[in-house]
């Protein structure tokens, strides 16, 4: 911390005698641009990141320890325009990184989880009683909120009021929960004047149910938060989800199907009760192996790595959704002809280098 305070003291001075642009709603092919550059600059895989540029106005002034399931994040800033960058690392290439992710059980959005001897974290999502989320994203962004929330604050006072949260593929995912955190807090007076947060998630897997995504398109709508998506990149469409009666609205015809059921005169009562349970049971089991292996199991997993971690209740329900506004960059047969498609290469349509391909391609500067 002593390396940067006489960067921040430079930006306090620079505080009152400058002015600058403010983030402004809306996607802005320029700033996603600029997050693939922070990206690139940040990860040190040249494999995924080779050829893409940098905006020479960006300077990364803090790198944070490694904590949590090996989560990282970068604080990138643009003097010029008074912008800091929060971006969170993605999946490192290693069993515990991947952990955070294998580690997919459901849990109530609001709530409070033990990370480690000195990290308890509070959390309030949603104020939705029905969103629930993926505990592995969780507990990476409680562990980054541990050094990100105090760096905030120091910028804060520096007079920085425009952040833009960003991460791609773990660290797009972790993005949406840590968006929702400090929406939370910036609603709670932590910061005494308004603050504007940006997001920018990228190749960004699902990060919960359907209402933790009402709630989180509610308070960032307005072209506030956005996940841009290559079509052909598989990523996104995880985790598995399986949707059972009881993820619906309260009211709705399915929930009491049974009760209908009964007062069916004979046969038609039983004809409806073996289709509905045909139906049904499938996706309990499904829902409820889910919660087994990727709940229950992974977790004694994560207790290998963090001794003092505490897991809360389990949310009953394994029904993850896209979240958020999509910016979809779309492949087609040209696309196909740069970036085919092989087997062996999994990651191929996730690297940086065909999301760049596609926004350059749909939005030329």
């Amino acid at each position: 911390m002593k390396k940067l305070q006489p960067i921040f003291l430079l930006i306090f001075l620079l505080a009152g005698t400058t002015s600058f642009a403010q983030l402004t709603p809306g996607f802005s092919p320029k700033e996603y641009k600029d997050f693939l550059g922070i990206t690139a600059g940040s990860v040190q895989d040249s494999i995924f990141t080779k050829g893409i540029p940098q905006n020479p106005n960006l300077k990364r002034i803090y790198e944070s320890p490694l904590v949590g399931l090996e989560n990282k994040w970068y604080l990138w800033i643009d003097q010029t325009q008074k912008i800091a960058w929060l971006t969170i690392r993605g999946t490192a290439n290693s069993p515990t990184s991947w952990l955070a992710n294998f580690y997919s059980a459901m849990i109530p959005a609001q709530g409070k989880m033990q990370i480690s001897d000195t990290n308890t974290f509070e959390y309030n999502f949603s104020k939705d009683p029905k969103a629930a989320v993926h505990i592995g994203w969780t507990l990476s962004t409680g562990a980054l909120a541990e050094t990100l929330v105090p760096k905030m604050d120091s910028l804060y006072t520096a007079g920085y009021r425009d952040f833009v949260v960003s991460g791609h593929s773990q660290g797009g995912a972790i993005s949406y929960l840590m968006t929702a955190h400090l929406y939370h807090l910036n609603e709670s007076g932590r910061w005494k004047e308004p603050i504007r947060i940006k997001t920018y998630a990228s190749a960004a897997p699902k990060p919960g149910n359907l209402y933790f995504a009402y709630h989180y398109e509610f308070i960032t709508r307005g072209g506030w938060a956005f996940n841009v998506v290559n079509g052909a990149d598989w990523v996104p469409e995880t985790p598995f989800s399986v949707q059972t009666v009881n993820d619906f609205n309260t009211t709705n015809p399915f929930t009491d199907a049974k009760a209908f059921i009964k007062k069916q005169k004979f046969p038609k009562n039983l004809i409806f009760k073996k289709v509905y349970n045909n139906i049904d049971n499938p996706t309990q089991r499904a829902k409820n192996k889910f919660q087994k292996y990727l709940g229950k199991y992974a977790g004694k997993e994560v207790i290998k790595t963090l001794p003092a971690y505490e897991a809360p209740t389990f949310f009953n329900s394994n029904h993850f959704t896209r979240a958020g506004n999509f910016i979809i960059l779309y492949p087609d047969e040209a696309y196909y002809k740069v970036f085919p498609n092989e087997k062996d290469k999994v990651f191929k349509h996730h690297a940086l280098q065909p999301y760049l391909f596609l926004l350059q391609r749909e939005y030329p500067e």
